[in-house]
């Protein structure tokens, strides 16, 4: 199993529906990308953040399955088109477990 977390912090100028919008696609692909178990994405209410907004966790069956969905055309698009452009900052950690 893969788990891949990905902690975003987002540009001051990011409009609350911006975000919503951003999430609730990503949600959409759950069901959508073979090997996707679960996924999940929320905001922030700790103190601990270090400025990071949000969170995103999805696991996966395998590295295989965490390729398919790093390159799945959905996914790329909402990288490409609505996080990219809103992203001050990001970090991304992947571990077998």
């Amino acid at each position: 199993m893969i788990e891949h977390v990905v902690l975003f912090k987002f540009k001051s100028s990011t409009s609350k529906e911006e975000i919503a919008k951003i999430a609730e696609d990503l949600r959409a692909l759950k069901g959508q990308i073979e090997g996707l178990i679960d996924l999940s994405i929320g905001e922030n209410f700790s103190s601990r953040s270090k400025g990071f907004d949000a969170g995103l966790v999805v696991r996966l069956t395998d590295e295989s399955a965490l390729q398919t969905y790093q390159s799945h055309p959905e996914h790329v698009r909402i990288l490409t088109e609505q996080l990219k452009p809103n992203l001050e900052d990001v970090v991304a950690v992947d571990y077998r477990f």
